[in-house]
C-alpha cells in the first residue's frame, strides 16, 4: 500500500501500489436507484405475522442484517408501500430516534422496509454496493449534517440522491472491499471469543444462584452507606474521580473523592437502581449511590462483587415507586448472600476475575482493529 505524499487529482491518501489514475465523482443518484418502502396498516392483523421480514431503521447500525423482529404477510405487503429488496441492497436510514439518522446496513437477506428507510441499489456495472457501505459509513456525520433543517431533522430521498460519491474501477473497489472483510472478520472473531467468554461467567453464576442453607444477609456482615449528593454545577467533564450516582456510568467528575479504592457499589435510585459495580480507584458516592464498606473478613469481598452481580436482577426487584424508583437500605440489608467457605469463595473469585480479565483484553485487541479501521476508511477513500 502507498502513500500519495503529493496528492494530485481525485486520489486518496492512501493506494494499493498496482492501481493508477483518479476517481470517479458522480452523485449517488446517477449511479444506483434510491426508493423508499412502507408500513402496513396495523390495525389489520391479516397485514402482520407473516413470512416476510420487514425492516424497520432501529434495524440499521453500520451492519449486516440478517433477521427481522417483525414480519410482513403478502397481503401486507401487497396493501402498502412497503417493498421487497432483494439482499445486497444498501439501506440508510432517513429519520429515526437519537442517532439513527444517516446511519446505514446491508441486507444480508431478502427483505421489505419502511419508509423511514431508504433503499439503494446501485448500477453494479459501475460501483460494488459494498464499497459503496463502507464510504457512506465513513461520511456518516457529514451526511447526517445534510438533512432538512426544521423542526425535526431527517434525510430525503432527494438528498440521498445529491450525494456525491467518488469510486475507481471495479477492481480496485473489490481489492478495497476484501481488505475491509478481513478487518471485520478479526473483530467478529474477538467478539465470538467475548461471548465464549460471557457465557463461562453464566455458567458459574448459575451456580452462585444454587440453594444452599448456608446464607447470611448482606446487613450482617458489611456497613450499607448511602453517599453524598454534590450540586449538578461542581461536577465537571473530566477530573481526578469520577462521580457516581443512579446510572451505570458517571454522572460527571470531581476534585475529591468520598469512597476509597476496591469498593463495591449499588445504585440506590433512578431507572438503573440495583446495578452493581465494583470500583478498583477511589470515587465519589452521590447521593443515589450505596456502597458496602467495612466488610467482614470471614467473606471475601470480590467474591461478594461477583455474587450480587450474578443476583442483579434480584436486586433490581427491590425498587419500589414508579416516578423515580428507588431501593430501601433495609431492603437491600436483608439480601441473603450464599456463604460457601472463605477458601470456596477465592476460588469462585480468582476464576471469575481471571476470565474477566481475558475479556477486558479481547475487548482491548477490538479497539485496536476498530482503530485501524477508522484511519483506513479515513485515507482508502476520499
Amino acid at each position: 500500500m502507498k502513500e500519495e505524499n503529493k496528492k494530485k487529482g481525485n486520489v486518496p491518501n492512501l493506494r494499493f501500489p498496482q492501481f493508477t489514475g483518479e476517481w470517479e465523482e458522480k452523485m449517488l443518484g446517477d449511479i444506483s436507484v434510491v426508493s423508499s418502502g412502507g408500513t402496513p396498516n396495523r390495525s389489520k392483523l391479516e397485514y402482520w405475522g407473516g413470512n416476510i421480514p420487514w425492516v424497520s431503521t432501529s434495524l440499521i447500525d453500520f451492519n449486516t442484517i440478517y433477521q427481522t423482529e417483525e414480519k410482513i404477510t403478502e397481503e401486507g405487503l401487497q396493501y402498502s408501500s412497503a417493498k421487497i429488496c432483494p439482499k445486497g441492497t444498501l439501506l440508510m436510514a432517513m429519520y429515526g430516534q437519537g442517532k439513527t439518522r444517516g446511519k446505514v446496513a446491508m441486507l444480508g437477506i431478502d427483505a421489505s422496509i419502511n419508509q423511514a428507510c431508504a433503499s439503494i441499489q446501485t448500477d453494479k456495472r459501475i460501483l460494488n454496493s459494498s464499497f459503496l457501505f463502507q464510504n457512506l459509513s465513513k461520511r456518516y456525520l457529514e451526511i447526517r449534517n445534510l438533512s432538512n433543517q426544521g423542526g425535526q431533522e431527517n434525510l430525503s430521498g432527494t438528498i440521498i440522491k445529491s450525494i456525491n460519491v467518488s469510486y475507481p474501477s471495479l477492481s480496485e473497489q473489490e481489492k478495497i472491499v476484501s481488505f475491509f472483510i478481513l478487518i471485520d472478520q478479526r473483530i467478529e472473531a474477538q467478539n465470538k471469543i467475548i461471548e465464549q467468554y460471557k457465557s463461562l461467567i453464566k455458567g458459574i453464576y448459575t451456580y452462585l444462584l444454587g440453594k444452599s442453607d448456608k446464607y447470611r444477609k448482606l446487613g450482617e456482615f458489611c456497613q450499607i452507606k448511602k453517599g453524598e449528593q454534590i450540586n449538578r454545577t461542581e461536577l465537571l467533564d473530566d477530573d481526578k474521580y469520577y462521580v457516581m450516582n443512579g446510572g451505570i456510568t458517571p454522572s460527571g467528575f470531581y476534585h475529591s473523592y468520598n469512597t476509597k479504592a476496591n469498593t463495591i457499589s449499588i445504585s440506590e435510585g433512578g431507572n438503573s437502581c440495583g446495578y452493581v459495580q465494583y470500583n478498583d480507584v477511589p470515587f465519589w458516592s452521590g447521593g443515589h449511590c450505596y456502597t458496602l464498606e467495612d466488610i467482614d473478613k470471614d467473606i471475601d469481598g470480590r467474591y461478594l462483587f461477583h455474587y450480587l452481580k450474578a443476583n442483579e436482577p434480584q436486586i433490581m426487584a427491590l425498587r419500589i415507586g414508579s416516578g423515580l424508583p428507588n431501593i430501601q437500605k433495609k431492603d437491600l440489608s436483608h439480601f441473603c448472600i450464599l456463604m460457601p467457605s472463605l477458601l470456596n469463595q477465592k476460588e469462585i473469585s480468582d476464576t471469575l476475575d481471571k476470565i474477566m480479565l481475558k475479556i477486558e483484553l479481547e475487548k482491548s485487541a477490538i479497539l485496536v482493529y476498530q482503530k485501524q479501521k477508522i484511519y483506513l476508511l479515513q485515507n482508502l477513500f476520499i
